[in-house]
Formats: structure tokens, C-alpha cells, sequence
């Protein structure tokens, strides 16, 4: 059985794909039965959607993979806490668990501002655990956005 550490390293190597097509380098696997089953990154300029986030991209991959809008079994790793429409998604879709990498100071919606995953109101909750290679996850967005501010000075 593999561990948290092995699989968000899986979700990093989701969001360097995401960084070699110049998206913000996000990345998620889901995990069902110990197997990556569905992997996903942001291509959210790619495709010019607003959807295209790597959690999103993930889930639609694991419900094919399943055949079921419900990933009840699943973890989720990706490399940055769920914005408020990933957690939504992620709580219509029965995700058992979420591990982040990263915070997000500006939308986290797993902790940092708020915690819809774990809130009694729903009617599913998902359990939380962050900070898993959180210093590799933060490097990779802060090595992209300051590469992309240089490129603009120029």
C-alpha cells in the first residue's frame, strides 16, 4: 500500500505536465483500492474553460474509469487546496478524502478560508489532510509565477 507522500508525487508529476503547456502547474490523482485510477491538471487557458481545473479534470477521468458519479472509495491528491468550485465538485462526488499539498491563501476552501469539504451542512463530508510535500507543491507555483512576471517585463 502505497502512502500519501508516493501519490502526491504522482500529483506533482500531473501539474510539471500542466507547467510544460504554460498552465499553472496543478495537479491530481485519485486513488481507488490503492491504484491510481484517474489523473488530471489544469489546462484551464488551454482550453479557455472555466471548469478545466485539475480536480475537476481528475473526477470526470475516475467517474469513466468507474462508471459511477460516485467516487465514494477514492482519495484525492492534488498539489493545491480545492478552490471553492473543486470542493463542490468533490462533495457532489462522494470523494472519501483529500489530500492537498499547497495552501491556498486566496480560495482554499479546504481550511484556509473556509472548509467546505468537512462541513456538517452537506449531506457528504470529506475528510482533509494538507501540507503533504507542501514545500515541493509551493515551489512549483512560485518558481511559475515568477517566471511568468519576468517574461512579461520583457
Amino acid at each position: 500500500m502505497a502512502d500519501d507522500v508516493t501519490y502526491m508525487r504522482e500529483a506533482i508529476g500531473q501539474a510539471e505536465k500542466a507547467q510544460e503547456l504554460n498552465e499553472v502547474p496543478i495537479g491530481a490523482v485519485i486513488v481507488y483500492q490503492d491504484e491510481v485510477i484517474a489523473s488530471g491538471f489544469n489546462v484551464r487557458e488551454t482550453s479557455q474553460t472555466t471548469l478545466s481545473h485539475a480536480e475537476v479534470m481528475a473526477i470526470a477521468n475516475a467517474n469513466r474509469q468507474i462508471g459511477s458519479w460516485r467516487l465514494e472509495e477514492c482519495t484525492l491528491y492534488v498539489t493545491l487546496e480545492p478552490c471553492p468550485m473543486c470542493a463542490g465538485a468533490i462533495v457532489q462526488s462522494r470523494i472519501k478524502r483529500v489530500v492537498f499539498g499547497a495552501p491556498d491563501p486566496k480560495a482554499g476552501c479546504a481550511g484556509t478560508l473556509m472548509n467546505l469539504l468537512e462541513d456538517e451542512r452537506f449531506n457528504h463530508q470529506t475528510g482533509v489532510s494538507g501540507g503533504v510535500l507542501q514545500a515541493e507543491c509551493s515551489a512549483l507555483l512560485t518558481h511559475f509565477f515568477r517566471d511568468l512576471r519576468e517574461r512579461k517585463k520583457k
